[in-house]
């Protein structure tokens, strides 16, 4: 099976759609479509997409029943995320926290490679790695991406990952504080993999 990695490295600020299992939702006092989001951690576009009885997204009331869309994580993202941090700890660097919102990101990467049919750090749908952690209302002083595909496990990614000096450099950097995974497979089940890294502002 053919596989691939491709990197981008650090890159520094010099100034500062998947289907999902829902649930439903009671609107409390106070709430907004973003802090319902937020508290669910899932992305207000899907919320959104889900409740097309919703006209207006910034007028919601108690009492109201909303469709939360839940966000699919898989184990082998969680696993890889796993494999980074055992592999600072070794060199005694700081862990990274799982940032949901970098995740939710990372899996729309690697949907659009697998579904798009293409492998690029730039995206036809998004731009770069940059443009499209902003787009999706990330604000970062440091951020980089890992891509892959064709690895069938965490395992199998992280060690060609961790063979390439650029990759490697990517997953022990000192730059970078959180990370989001995201798995996707194309029609023929080839797995497309996306680490993503930043320091948010």
């Amino acid at each position: 099976m053919k596989k691939r990695a491709v990197l981008i490295l650090c890159f520094v600020l010099l100034f500062s759609s998947p289907v999902f299992a829902q649930t439903t939702y009671t609107v409390q006092r106070g709430d907004s479509i973003w802090k319902i989001a937020v508290r669910h951690q899932v992305g207000m576009s899907e919320i959104i997409a889900a409740n097309p009885q919703i006209k207006n997204p910034n007028l919601i009331y108690p009492g109201q029943k909303i469709t939360i869309p839940s966000v699919p994580t898989t184990s082998q993202e969680n696993e890889v995320a796993r494999l980074v941090n055992a592999e600072r700890a070794k060199a005694g660097l700081p862990a990274l926290k799982i940032n949901w919102q970098l995740s939710r990101v990372a899996r729309y990467k690697s949907a659009d490679m697998a579904e798009r049919g293409y492998f690029s750090h730039y995206s036809p749908t998004y731009g770069t790695p940059f443009h499209m952690m902003e787009n999706f209302g990330l604000r970062f002083s440091a951020a980089g991406e890992n891509i892959a595909y064709g690895q069938r496990t965490p395992a199998e990614v992280m060690r060609d990952w961790m063979n390439s000096p650029g990759h490697r450099n990517n997953i022990m950097s000192r730059s970078y504080t959180e990370i989001g995974v995201g798995l996707a497979k194309n029609k023929n089940g080839v797995c497309y993999w996306t680490q993503m890294f930043m320091k948010p502002m």
